[in-house]
């Protein structure tokens, strides 16, 4: 077994057993709940408290059975396209929740309040929102990792090519559109106000969080942009490609969370949901996010190596030195 198929394996066992904390906490949550020993979080009523807490059980259940489908035999016989979707949606939402977690705790201990437990209820114990961090933060980890090994033992002829000998499939109008949204948030990150409604609002939080998805969507936009290019080069393929699908995977997934939102507040006006970025820029980003989310993948998956004719690539493995 090769040393990247063996990390890969051991992150995809790691990634399932740090969600289990998270899963065994919301348990106890519902559980608790429904017999009266457990208090139920600020602003819901029971039924609401059992049925927020159900659906992030679910959730995490299926993180786990994702986990474990890209290191486990009967992972490959899952149809390919769910569990590379499922996957890169789940690894875009948690590569950025991996440097927001660390760093907002580091700013929560810098200005000695306590650190932010990610959870539901602001009066949950230190201890349960250590460990929900962790399971974040755990999952986050190791998708990064697994995925591209699983993705390379299920379609090995798309990591065996060098940098320009891929096929005529690459989308480079959705780097560039991806570039274009990193870098307006960028922009807003370091505290730019054009195109933002009420400034007043933001918070360093809120900072940290839209700098994140811009480093990510910048990343993959030249990833991407790299991979594209028509002349071989020597460049390294399978960072380029982890990077390319961890990239999209975070436009995709945090703009097709965030558009619905912002397409609500747009129309609904609530008092108690204000986002301090104009709206309709809002969502023109986070729309434009999507499609280059989707225009970026469509250009991965078309990074195949050429072959001669009546050549196939497992017979090109076969004649690769070592």
């Amino acid at each position: 077994m090769e040393r990247w198929d063996r990390v890969g394996r051991c992150a995809g066992y790691g990634a399932a057993l740090a969600m289990s904390p998270y899963l065994l906490i919301k348990v106890s949550w519902v559980v608790g709940s429904l017999l009266g020993l457990a208090p139920i979080g600020e602003g819901f009523n029971l039924t609401e408290w059992i049925l927020l807490n159900t659906v992030t059980i679910g959730m995490a259940g299926i993180g786990i059975a994702l986990s474990l489908a890209l290191v486990r035999p009967w992972g490959m016989r899952i149809p390919g396209r769910l569990v590379a979707f499922c996957a890169w949606t789940g690894a875009g939402f948690l590569v950025s929740i991996l440097p927001y977690a660390v760093l907002s705790t580091v700013l929560d201990a810098g200005r000695g309040g306590a650190p932010n437990s990610g959870g539901d209820d602001p009066a949950m114990p230190g201890w349960e929102g250590a460990l929900i961090q962790f399971s974040f933060v755990g999952t986050g980890l190791g998708l990064v990792l697994a995925l591209p090994a699983y993705l390379r033992r299920r379609w090995p002829e798309a990591f065996t090519a060098r940098v320009g000998d891929v096929g005529g499939r690459a989308v480079p109008w959705a780097a560039a559109v991806a570039a274009v949204v990193g870098l307006v948030w960028a922009y807003w990150a370091v505290g730019g106000t054009l195109g933002v409604a009420h400034p007043a609002q933001r918070d360093t939080k809120g900072y940290l969080l839209t700098g994140v998805g811009a480093l990510w969507a910048l990343a993959g936009s030249a990833a991407v942009w790299m991979l594209a290019r028509q002349g071989p080069t020597r460049g390294p393929h399978r960072l380029l490609l982890m990077l390319g699908w961890l990239g999209s995977g975070s436009l995709f997934a945090w703009s097709g969370w965030k558009l619905p939102i912002t397409l609500f507040v747009a129309l609904a006006h609530p008092d108690d949901v204000p986002l301090p970025e104009d709206l309709t820029v809002a969502a023109v980003l986070h729309l434009a996010a999507v499609v280059a989310g989707v225009g970026m993948l469509r250009s991965l998956v078309g990074s195949r190596p050429r072959t001669p004719a009546g050549t196939s690539p497992t017979s090109l493995r076969a004649s690769e030195p070592g």
